[in-house]
């Protein structure tokens, strides 16, 4: 009979507050800020330090495979973007923590994300260097733009939405007429990669970071109505020289401002208000710079002009003073020439503790302060700063929910409620179910722990090579014993639970016994222990293991062997040699039959205990195995490498039984439940994630041939003719393309849309068969194909047309071949009376005619077919339009109705507007009154000096 095993799932992830390959954001309300944690987006809800939402694909989906978020973007509604390291981008409604909608269109990481004002366009960058406009309402992608030859940093729309900026590594900035779809302006000077961009709030300033020593700005000119350029009046002050206007120059330079640190920038961002401007550089500063109003900028040029009139006259003596101070008059007359340095100025630099991943500027402002900045340091950490006037306050910060570090070491209590996790500097204490930190202990940096028998208490081996006693349930250290000369690299329990074992790198074996002792000057006892006796090694040890029973202790050491001695007596048993390089972790089974080592050598040998045999040496990972843990009672034993992998196998049989996907780095440690129910793995991810046994069954022949098809799948986008063929040239300056790109979920769109079309027509054939035969007299009864679900073949085709993604579709119908195409050109006049289908008819109509434009041309046969699609589709869409027009002007009309039936919604609104416009009108009156006034005063005045003359 063939055996069956139970399936592992990943269960949860935990301990990640913030991944550094992300930028964070707040969304539009301002109480939440939206943080990358590894394949996770985390919703923190920002005055109670909670993360409210966890929003992440669901397993469905993602295959099993976690895909890092590399950018996120929120827009001024509910939704927000996130982009992945696989090219694809999410839609998410915000309130409902659902995914609205799944993009397919980068071949390469996303690393910029921004939407429009409204919110109805999505522009996305990503490192193939191309940019693609989405429709977020229509979940499509309109069109993709090319022309960087490096990866796309940053992107900012201007002119509500009709032009796009874009920045890249290739040193050049772009200027996309999004409704021509072409490049208008190529902006170069930059001598490094430019990292970041963006414009203020009243888009008259566009500011570019890179690794350049200074910042650059650019004003932007917004075409009017008339077609003709407006220009801002700092603009034109200072570009009055110029001689002719250039219709294509969007941004045109207007200065730079040196920047204090030498670092590179990583983010430069406006503020809401966009009286603030801040540049986060790659270190651990962020300098904050005052953007000045017209008139403020306007004094400040005047008080620089003078100063510099004044320093010029006295260095010319006298005459030139009285010459200068006319000069001065004249020139505080007309209208200064305001500078980049009269508008910006630096207020001051906030400096962290960490370096800074990414910074984000909060929608809301407090009444205290100009505003609140968010930022991501690169130790997974979250800061929450109060910008003033003169100095910047720490409001908040987001810590406690993870380590600052890798996690080194995870164990877990003997009922299994407790986790127990240490890093370089401190412990944290878990709930395993639930993912919530329960305790935070400073301490040293820790190796490898254990829970002492009842769960009170903990100890910790450090780097230092003492071992710590922790309470658990006050989350304090009560003891710290010295107890090596070197780092104590492992520490085990004896099997009768009075004592452990200490391995380290001083080359010592200590047994240890657990001590109750009473400190002079305290009233309550606290746990320690003493060391009973040692055994001396000649290497470094690196693990140390005892045999269930108690009767062996085995110790890996640095020479890459295993020594096995009686635990009794302490004398020499057995030696297990093989590994090429030492050995980093090992476990003996339950019933102390088996060993199993993992070594820097990739592999994992199983040993008998009884004569010290190798059963097997298995090639386990692609990188060292850094755990392997037995499940209780049985031969089965978990692995964890540095190739991020965990894998499950049998003993007995020696084969792989599941390879468990989801850390984003290597992992260091992992401990298994005492029922075998879950297991837990910390990683230099510094995330903590639980697998849990399912109760779905699997089979060994089934899972290697599913692991097959994965590789053959895996290897669909690297075929043949994409790895040997012509690469791809550079495209053409500006050049367009298709935003989508081919999956395999297009594929199997394709085919399912052929086999559909083939049963149509194989059902066609049959009816009009058996309407022959009928029309000869021959009666039978016709039965319809079941595989058609009871649909007419039309229907069943536009069934299988409508399950295909809105965003596939063009990519889609590129693989069907020109016949399937004609008989769906055929189809769509029916198709096209059905109200509610009019815009994918039109859509497929669309891109059918464009991908074979010229072989319809060519084709006769098409021609009647395509003159009546004309005029079908015209209508169809007319009739539409002037549904959704009658609608609208129905629902205006409503809405009209109702506010003048009910104003309760609008009461205070509309007294504070009558309220204002009393006030203005009084004002008004009062100027009038005033003016006839004084008008009347002068005439009187006027009459009376003619009396006085006459």
């Amino acid at each position: 009979m063939v055996k069956a095993y139970l399936r592992y799932e990943p269960a949860a992830s935990f301990g990640v507050i913030v991944s550094g390959e992300s930028n964070i954001a707040y969304d539009s309300s301002g109480k939440h800020l939206l943080t990358a944690a590894l394949e996770k987006v985390g919703v923190w809800h920002v005055r109670q330090g909670v993360c409210t939402k966890n929003l992440a694909p669901s397993s469905s989906n993602s295959k099993g495979l976690s895909v890092a978020v590399t950018s996120i973007a929120s827009s001024s509604s509910s939704l927000i973007a996130s982009g992945y390291a696989d090219g694809s981008i999410r839609i998410w409604d915000l309130e409902k923590g659902i995914c609205e909608t799944t993009l397919n269109g980068h071949k390469g990481a996303v690393t910029a994300t921004r939407f429009n004002k409204l919110g109805s366009l999505l522009a996305s960058g990503s490192k193939d260097n191309d940019i693609i406009l989405w429709d977020v309402v229509g979940e499509s992608g309109l069109f993709r733009l090319r022309g960087h030859r490096d990866q796309v940093t940053d992107l900012v729309f201007l002119d509500s939405g009709k032009k796009l900026v874009t920045a890249s590594k290739d040193k050049f900035l772009r200027v996309w007429d999004l409704d021509t779809q072409h490049c208008m302006q190529i902006i170069s000077g930059h001598h490094t990669e430019i990292w970041s961009i963006d414009i203020d709030p009243e888009e008259r300033y566009l500011v570019t970071g890179s690794a350049d020593p200074e910042l650059r700005f650019y004003t932007i000119k917004h075409d009017s109505a008339d077609g003709q350029l407006i220009a801002n009046k700092s603009e034109t002050d200072v570009n009055k020289d110029l001689p002719t206007e250039n219709k294509w120059e969007v941004l045109k330079p207007f200065g730079e401002i040196q920047r204090q640190s030498k670092d590179r920038v990583g983010t430069v961002r406006f503020n809401k208000s966009g009286n603030l401007l801040a540049c986060q550089v790659a270190g651990k500063t962020v300098e904050i710079f005052r953007v000045l109003d017209e008139s403020e900028s306007k004094r400040k040029a005047k008080r620089r002009i003078s100063r510099k009139k004044e320093k010029k006259a006295a260095k010319e003596g006298l005459e030139a003073t009285e010459k200068g101070e006319t000069d001065i008059g004249a020139e505080e007359g007309s209208n200064p020439v305001v500078t980049v340095m009269d508008i910006f100025k630096l207020l001051q630099t906030l400096r962290a503790g960490k370096k800074i991943s990414s910074i984000s500027f909060s929608p809301v402002t407090s009444k205290n302060s100009l505003a609140t900045l968010a930022l991501s340091l690169n130790n997974n950490l979250l800061e929450f700063h109060a910008i003033e006037s003169s100095s910047t306050t720490k409001l908040s910060a987001i810590e406690l929910q993870g380590h600052r570090s890798d996690v080194r070491s995870v164990t877990l209590s003997s009922d299994n409620t407790l986790l127990m996790t240490t890093s370089h500097s401190a412990i944290k204490i878990w709930n395993p179910t639930t993912g919530s930190c329960l305790r935070t202990i400073d301490s040293g940096y820790g190796l490898c722990g254990l829970f002492v028998p009842g769960n009170k208490y903990a100890v910790v081996g450090t780097k230092g090579g003492t071992l710590e006693f922790i309470d658990v349930r006050s989350g304090t250290c009560v003891d710290v014993v010295e107890a090596h000369g070197g780092s104590v690299q492992s520490i085990t329990l004896t099997p009768d639970g009075t004592g452990f074992l200490t391995g380290s790198a001083d080359h010592d074996i200590k047994f240890w016994e657990f001590q109750m002792v009473q400190k002079a000057g305290e009233g309550s006892k606290h746990l320690t222990a003493s060391a009973t006796r040692s055994l001396k090694m000649n290497e470094d040890v690196l693990v140390v293991a005892v045999s269930p029973d108690g009767k062996y202790i085995a110790v890996a050491l640095l020479d890459s062997t295993v020594k096995v001695f009686y635990m009794d007596s302490l004398k020499f048993f057995l030696s297990l040699y093989g590994h090429k390089l030492p050995v980093l972790c090992m476990d003996i089974s339950s019933d102390g039959d088996l060993l199993v080592s993992g070594s820097g050598d990739k592999n994992v040998k199983i040993w008998g205990l009884d004569f010290g045999d190798c059963h097997k040496s298995l090639f386990a990972h692609a990188d060292s195995v850094m755990g392997v843990k037995f499940v209780r009672n049985t031969h089965y034993f978990f692995t964890a490498g540095k190739d991020r992998l965990v894998k499950y196998w049998d003993a007995d049989k020696f084969e792989l039984l599941l390879t468990l996907e989801g850390h984003h780095a290597e992992v260091w440690c992992l401990a298994v439940s005492n029922r075998g129910d879950f297991i837990v793995t910390g990683s230099h991810d510094r995330s903590i994630r639980r697998w849990d046994r399912t109760e779905e069954p699997f089979f060994l022949e089934e899972e290697k041939e599913k692991r097959l098809e994965e590789m053959f799948e895996s290897d669909i986008d690297n075929a043949f003719e994409n790895k040997y063929g012509p690469k791809e040239e550079l495209p053409e300056e500006g050049a367009v393309a298709l935003a989508g790109k081919k999956t395999q979920e297009t594929l199997t769109a394709t085919d399912s849309i052929i086999d559909a079309l083939d049963m149509a027509e194989a059902e066609l054939k049959r009816i009009a068969e058996h309407e022959e035969d009928k029309s000869k007299g021959k009666i039978s009864e016709f039965r319809p194909n079941v595989l058609m679900l009871g649909l007419s073949p039309s229907d069943y085709v536009l069934r299988a047309l409508s399950s295909v993604h809105t965003n596939d579709l063009e990519q889609t119908l590129l693989a069907l071949p020109f016949s399937d195409a004609l008989k769906l050109l055929s189809n769509l006049k029916d198709w096209a009376c059905i109200p509610d289908k009019v815009e994918l008819v039109c859509r497929i109509a669309t891109v059918l005619l464009q991908l074979h434009h010229h072989q319809l041309l060519s084709t006769v046969s098409s021609r009647p077919l395509l003159t009546i699609l004309k005029e079908a589709l015209h209508a169809r869409v007319k009739e539409c339009k002037d549904a959704l027009g009658f609608n609208l002007a129905a629902m205006d009309h409503l809405k009209q109705l109702m506010s003048m039936s009910s104003d309760a919604l609008f009461r205070d609104a509309k007294a504070k507007l009558l309220e204002i416009r009393a006030r203005s009108t009084k004002r008004i009156e009062a100027r009038a009154d005033t003016k006839q006034e004084k008008k009347r005063k002068k005439k009187q005045k006027k009459l009376d000096v003619g009396h006085v003359w006459s």
